[in-house]
């Protein structure tokens, strides 16, 4: 897998039967197929949790929505601690470039959440906005915030 923007972490992979690769998801609690993006995903996550002090029981990754009838899953969703959505996280495989149309997907799926931050990640590039409701803007953080400081 690429190296990524993000420190490396004591990932647990092994070989499927058929010769592709799982990696271990912590929150979801079970093995998964390693591909691009869920390498991003696995990284992210546990530098959040380590580097940035994210309570991993107030994490989900896949997390259902129903968004106008059609069902959808958010990369990973963080909650604050009266369990309301507060971050959403979209990831891409490194080889996909952060674009307007990644950051159109996270803010249709926050147009449900109505979480107050949004972080979209590459894996080398990591983007944080975020929402203010009371006057219907939103700004972009220079860094992704300790989860104290959300």
């Amino acid at each position: 897998m690429v190296e990524l923007n993000l420190p490396e972490y004591d990932y647990k992979v092994k070989k499927r039967d058929d010769g592709s690769w799982s990696i271990w998801d912590r929150l979801r609690e079970r093995w998964v197929a390693l591909t691009p993006e869920e390498w991003v995903r696995q990284h992210f996550v546990e530098w959040l949790i380590s580097d940035r002090g994210f309570p991993a029981t107030l994490m989900g990754n896949e997390v259902s929505l129903n968004q106008n009838g059609i069902a959808r899953r958010c990369d990973t969703v963080v909650a604050d601690p009266t369990g309301e959505p507060l971050v959403i996280v979209e990831y891409k495989a490194p080889d996909i470039t952060v674009s307007q149309k990644t950051f159109d997907q996270i803010v249709r799926y926050n147009m449900v959440l109505h979480a107050r931050y949004l972080i979209v990640s590459n894996g080398l590039s990591h983007y944080c906005c975020q929402i203010d409701y009371s006057n219907g803007s939103y700004r972009f953080l220079a860094d992704i915030p300790q989860y104290a400081d959300l």
